[in-house]
């Protein structure tokens, strides 16, 4: 062998020996998210960003659906071993799995990091289960009152009416289907499980009680606030059935112009805004006994089945995407409101609260705005309530006598996974 083929072979060597160790230091973090539409292209550029600062590190993000999609399908892959490193949990159903150790303690890991005196009070608590971190907030929200400025206009109104009360939302709702019903307009959407909470809420009540976890299903207000949802659709006929068999169905019809009003989260402003341009307006949800809504949104958790050194470097990824310049990014491209305290003075958000109109308002309801209870039954209790709503929104069943009936069979649930 000849002492220019000994060289070249030893120079490839090395390369090869250089690259394979850093295939093998490269950690891979697999990544269950519920972000479409608009919302991945924010979540994209924050993943971009992390590798750049982190090459030892790659986010293998997928999307599974939406919140109940994840909590369905991560329950199917955690007995199959096929559970994900890391997972976006909606605020109010990861205690189920904190309370079943399928989550991991983050708490040593947040105490360590600069991070926890950057966040907002209402964000470091919505992580907290039993005392202890299991989620880092990434998007959080609040409910609130979306309208067509354009339908209103054309449905007689020359100024902003009041929507404060649920008479008001009333009254504005009927005008507009009684004057463009016939060109397939609805007055109202109806409210989606995340707006029913908070319209609750408004009405001085709760689902669940947030500290003491009593179940307040039947309680007047929250019998009282139903009635009133349910009978947007089938005594007022001013919000369409469809919205209820498929809430999203409501949702899309705001955005292809076909009703006037929607509650829905501040996730939804980038895609709301996004079709109705200039038409559309937001404003807060209504007061009727009381201001007062549900924060909402998700956090991103760690399995505790996950390597060590996964866990580190996915415990890496979450802190960045809570920094206020990666918060930022995610509050102008969503609508989402800030978790971070820094997050408004960087230029993304700036710019976003400039030139996007409407985008500021979950950020003024915060002085209002609550945390919801976590304990396991929420979950069960969650999904249970689409059935109920329907039954009562469709004129099946009684409101009263329906959710008498959910509250126990609530408690009971409640009573069966404490043993």
């Amino acid at each position: 062998m000849t002492p220019k083929l000994r060289t070249a072979l030893a120079l490839s060597l090395s390369t090869l020996c250089a690259t394979t160790a850093s295939a093998q230091a490269e950690v891979t973090v697999q990544f269950w998210h519920s972000f479409s539409k608009g919302n991945e292209k924010a979540l994209e550029q924050i993943i971009t960003n992390f590798e750049a600062a982190n090459p030892d590190i790659k986010i293998d993000a997928d999307f599974i659906g939406n919140y109940n999609d994840i909590v369905t399908k991560l329950q199917a892959a955690i007995p199959a071993n096929r559970a994900p490193d890391a997972v976006i949990m909606e605020v109010t159903r990861y205690g189920l799995f904190a309370d079943r150790g399928v989550l991991a303690d983050l708490t040593g890991y947040l105490d360590a990091d600069p991070l926890k005196e950057q966040l907002f009070d209402f964000a470091r608590k919505v992580g907290v289960y039993n005392g202890k971190n299991y989620i880092i907030p990434f998007n959080s929200s609040t409910p609130v009152l979306y309208y067509n400025k354009d339908i209103l206009t054309r449905a007689g109104f020359t100024e902003e009416p009041a929507l404060k009360t649920y008479d008001d939302v009333l009254k504005v709702a009927r005008q507009i289907t009684e004057k463009l019903g016939s060109e397939g307009i609805s007055g109202v959407a109806a409210p989606g499980q995340f707006a029913r909470w908070g319209l609750v809420m408004d009405n001085d009540s709760n689902l669940i009680d947030p500290d003491s976890n009593e179940v307040l299903l039947d309680a007047p207000n929250t019998i009282e606030a139903y009635q009133w949802m349910a009978s947007l659709v089938h005594e007022h006929k001013v919000a369409s059935p469809d919205g209820v068999t498929e809430e999203d169905n409501g949702r899309d019809a705001f955005w292809a112009g076909k009703v006037g009003i929607m509650f829905n989260s501040t996730g939804n402003y980038t895609q709301s805004r996004k079709a109705l341009g200039d038409k559309l307006a937001v404003r807060p949800m209504p007061c009727n006994k009381v201001c007062s809504v549900p924060i909402g949104g998700a956090g991103i958790g760690i399995l505790s089945s996950a390597k060590q050194e996964v866990k580190d470097a996915a415990y890496k990824f979450i802190s960045f995407a809570a920094s206020a310049e990666s918060n930022a990014i995610w509050f102008a491209g969503t609508g989402y409101m800030p978790i971070n305290k820094g997050a408004a003075r960087q230029p993304a958000a700036a710019e976003a609260l400039k030139t996007q109109p409407g985008i500021d308002v979950a950020i003024e309801q915060l002085e209002f705005a609550h945390g919801r209870p976590r304990p396991p039954v929420v979950t069960w209790m969650r999904s249970s309530e689409y059935d109920q709503w329907q039954a009562m929104a469709l004129g099946q069943r009684d409101v009263a006598e329906t959710l008498k009936a959910f509250a126990t069979s609530t408690r009971n649930e409640s009573q069966r996974l404490s043993n």
